[in-house]
């Protein structure tokens, strides 16, 4: 139903605006296309020592599988699997929730440093060159999240998901956030899906009714002046 939405092959009022907004904006997408794929096989060369570091690390530190994969949504409703660096103890999501919270029991010595500097999103460098993400875009999410969808939060599915976005800047300690919810009385799934999703939502339509190369050149900066500082 969503592909079908989306694809434009049912009608919907909500993402006409959406798709008219980027069906302007060719040489942008064109552009941000030869970016991602030219910039991520770059970094992979430039961060092949770093990746072989923090690989020998996560090993020596907890028992399990150096990549953390998981099935994500993408443009189009279209599926895929989503690489991390495991920073949780393994078969974590068997053993909570999808979402995490700040002090998660299920987070290993070493995730928890890489975590705090986005580190563990380093190997989606090879989600970008595989062509399901972008450096820049919507989050992806899971399906279960998707299926909670408006009908116009799923016009942030017309583009890739992205490694960063406006969102994951401002809600960069959204574990901390999640704890505070939890305190409340929520569950970690309510307080994600009631709470949080609809606030980086705002986010995330109006990056896509602003979308421009240039604009997610910005966002980019954005991101490592944030996890610097």
């Amino acid at each position: 139903m969503i592909n079908e939405m989306l694809m434009g092959s049912e009608e919907n009022e909500v993402l006409t605006p959406y798709r008219t907004i980027l069906a302007s904006k060719k040489v942008d997408l064109a552009c941000k296309y030869v970016f991602d794929k030219v910039m991520a096989l770059l970094l992979v060369i430039l961060f092949s020592p770093l990746l072989l570091f923090f690989a020998i690390w996560i090993k020596i530190d907890s028992a399990g599988p150096v990549f953390y994969r998981q099935e994500r949504i993408t443009q189009y409703g279209r599926k895929f699997r989503i690489y991390k660096f495991r920073t949780m103890v393994a078969d974590a999501d068997k053993k909570g929730s999808l979402v995490t919270v700040g002090n998660d029991s299920r987070i290993t010595r070493v995730g928890a440093l890489i975590r705090k500097y986005r580190l563990d999103e380093i190997p989606q460098l090879f989600n970008v060159l595989a062509g399901d993400m972008s450096f820049v875009g919507v989050r992806p999410e899971v399906e279960k999240y998707t299926k909670e969808y408006t009908d116009e939060m799923k016009a942030t599915l017309l583009l890739p998901a992205g490694i960063t976005s406006p969102a994951s800047i401002a809600y960069k300690d959204e574990d901390v956030l999640m704890e505070t919810y939890i305190g409340r009385g929520m569950t970690a799934d309510e307080a994600y899906v009631q709470k949080v999703l609809p606030d980086k939502m705002t986010y995330n339509l109006d990056y896509i009714r602003s979308f421009s190369f240039w604009n997610d050149i910005r966002i980019m900066f954005q991101t490592v002046i944030k996890v610097v500082k």
